[in-house]
């Protein structure tokens, strides 16, 4: 109890020295006695500072909270975009009621005698009968195949018809889907079908690029999609025939790089098809395999042309055609010769129709000089060659049956 009262005597007899000191400093002691207080408070205010925003940093509810300033910034730009997908809204509808407005405008002033022509006149006019003339003189049989292709012209041909009367007219789906043989005329079609939709206005240019799996499809992340927009790039206004389209697709690997591709060309289809024409060709059976798998690309596909095999007579005819193109002409027994060939050949592995007899005529080509060099330069020719001998090819020329069964 002595202890205890002894302390406290001692502390109160420290504060008023203390206090004295203070006021023997004067005023420039409370001074810098208050500045070292406020000093002391100013880090204590800091260091709670940090520890609450440390807190807050580490709270788990952290994300849900931004910046007034950000909150007002976001939010304006989702009103401008707002704003401006309504502008564009109501000017595609203004733009669409003043189209209407002109068509009915038009309809008004179209006298009643007024009419829309006769198909010839179309046809002849834009061209598109020299095209169909053409098909039929370059590609034997196909009668399925040129009647569609007279269809689809038919459908462009009173389109225009239509739209100078001024009725109601619409672009109508023009990719395609060729499913055949290897050979069986495909690509050309496609080159006649980019004719006459370059001639009826529905691409700027007509022409055809073809392409496989391995101009669309890259190898590695990233690659795919540079590589498939370079090649829509190079086929806008005309047609892209996308070759063995199947195989842009595998179902055994869920991260191949080619549906990444499939995806693009889905997109171009869609947005893109008043400029650029998508043809998709290969086998029957792997192509309704391969639309099985992307249901969207099959309802994107208006027209499909099946291209049969040939039969022998057929691919002898498109041998003749060949020669002819080639200023060669069937000698004696060549006609036969050719059929026999041909004959043998069809049953054979890798058959691939007009592709092989284009083969069979530049092999026939290959024997006729060899035999017409060896006769020139046997003993007792006097080596001139006649224009009718450089010209000709003879039965000796095409490889027999026999020989081909034993290759």
């Amino acid at each position: 109890m002595g202890m205890r009262r002894l302390t406290v005597a001692l502390l109160l007899a420290l504060v008023p020295s203390a206090v004295y000191a203070l006021h023997a400093a004067g005023p420039l002691g409370l001074q810098r006695a208050g500045a070292q207080t406020s000093a002391q408070q100013v880090c204590m205010q800091e260091r709670d500072l940090t520890k609450m925003t440390n807190d807050y940093s580490s709270s788990p509810e952290a994300g849900n909270y931004k910046r007034l300033s950000d909150r007002l910034k976001d939010a304006d730009l989702e009103r401008r975009l707002e704003e401006e997908e309504i502008m564009k809204r109501e000017q595609a509808a203004q733009l669409a009621r003043e189209a209407r407005a002109r068509k009915i405008a038009l309809l008004q002033n179209i006298p009643d005698e007024t009419k829309a022509g006769t198909v010839d006149e179309y046809m002849y006019k834009e061209g598109v009968q020299d095209i169909l003339a053409k098909l039929d003189y370059d590609l034997v049989g196909l009668k399925p195949v040129k009647a569609r292709v007279r269809e689809i012209a038919s459908l462009l041909v009173v389109d225009k018809m239509r739209l100078k009367l001024g009725l109601e007219t619409s672009v109508p789906s023009l990719h395609m889907g060729f499913t055949g043989a290897p050979g069986t005329g495909k690509t050309t079609v496609a080159l006649r079908m980019g004719q006459i939709l370059q001639r009826m206005g529905y691409c700027r240019s007509g022409h055809v690029v073809v392409a496989t799996r391995d101009d669309l499809v890259g190898q590695y992340v990233g690659h795919t999609a540079p590589k498939t927009k370079e090649m829509v790039k190079k086929a806008m206004g005309g047609i892209l025939l996308v070759d063995e389209a199947y195989y842009l697709y595998n179902a055994a690997n869920d991260r191949d790089y080619g549906q990444e591709s499939i995806e693009i060309l889905l997109n171009v289809m869609e947005n893109n098809k008043e400029d650029l024409i998508v043809v998709l060709a290969g086998y029957q059976d792997k192509m309704d395999r391969f639309y099985s798998f992307i249901p969207g690309m099959a309802s994107r596909i208006g027209n499909h042309i099946e291209f049969p095999n040939y039969e022998v007579d057929e691919l002898t005819e498109i041998g003749k055609v060949m020669c002819r193109e080639l200023e060669y002409k069937l000698g004696p027994g060549g006609e036969e010769g050719l059929q026999k060939y041909l004959a043998a050949r069809i049953n054979m592995p890798f058959f691939a129709n007009a592709r092989t007899v284009r083969n069979c005529i530049d092999l026939a080509r290959m024997s006729s000089a060899v035999r017409v060099f060896n006769e020139k330069m046997s003993p007792g020719s006097d080596g001139m060659v006649s224009e009718e001998e450089l010209m000709t090819i003879m039965p000796v020329d095409f490889e027999s049956a026999a020989a081909l069964e034993n290759v």
